[in-house]
């Protein structure tokens, strides 16, 4: 088999996973909330003030080129059990010489509506970085879903990094954050021996502290259980 169709059927075997697991999902409910207070989320900074913050959809440096709709501002919103487990973790990695980095936290459903627009628009300036083995629209039910669990506040995107002393840098894990590619597997057979281990250092430190791998995507994590597995939110973020 050519390398160009192992990597063809390795990408439609995990847009088939995916599609599994968002059939799987519970109906979506938007919750008349408005505002984090009413939507029982708080801003992980309450908990951890110094925690490390690199919030991609508040910045152009995404998969979309552009700020999100409802990324009015670099916050990481999550319901209170959902914060405390981050809180738990950045504790004890911190113990260990290591902390985290969020990428993403509560996702607002006008984001997730904005995804999918943009997966539909023909600007392919990111394709080289974000996903260059694949069409634009080959990222719709595969990669990119018309819902998303973040927007039920208790799943979070993030990273791990080793510090020394005041000085923390990121743990190589094979692939970018948002890289659609079955590359991103969490137990991708394509990785380093290095790149599996930070990947397992850091699902480690999740399931610890009480969430689980999404093992489609290695930064993907969600609350286990959920707090709020049928309500999804539409507060934007300010």
């Amino acid at each position: 088999m050519s390398m160009k169709v192992r990597g063809t059927a390795l990408a439609l075997a995990s847009f088939a996973l995916a599609a599994a697991g968002c059939a799987s999902r519970p109906a979506m409910t938007i919750a008349p909330a408005t505002t984090p207070e009413a939507a029982g989320l708080v801003d992980v900074r309450t908990l951890v003030p110094d925690i490390d913050l690199d919030m991609r959809y508040a910045g152009a440096n995404n998969f979309t080129g552009a700020v999100v709709d409802g990324y009015a501002a670099p916050r990481c919103y999550l319901l209170a059990p959902a914060a405390k487990a981050i809180q738990r973790a950045e504790a004890a990695l911190r113990a260990q010489g290591h902390r985290l980095r969020i990428f993403d936290c509560y996702r607002p459903a006008r984001a997730v509506r904005s995804f999918v627009a943009w997966a539909n628009n023909d600007d392919e300036s990111t394709r080289a970085r974000f996903y260059p083995a694949l069409e634009k629209r080959e990222l719709l039910g595969g990669y990119i879903s018309p819902t998303s669990g973040h927007s039920r506040g208790a799943t979070i995107d993030l990273t791990l990094m080793r510090c020394d002393g005041s000085h923390c840098a990121p743990l190589d894990m094979g692939t970018d954050f948002d890289f659609f590619d079955p590359l991103a597997n969490t137990d991708s057979p394509r990785i380093t021996p290095a790149q599996r281990a930070n990947r397992e250092r850091l699902r480690d430190a999740m399931r610890q502290a009480g969430l689980r791998n999404y093992p489609m995507e290695w930064w993907h994590y969600t609350l286990d259980p959920e707090p709020a597995p049928k309500t999804f939110f539409d507060v934007p973020i300010e």
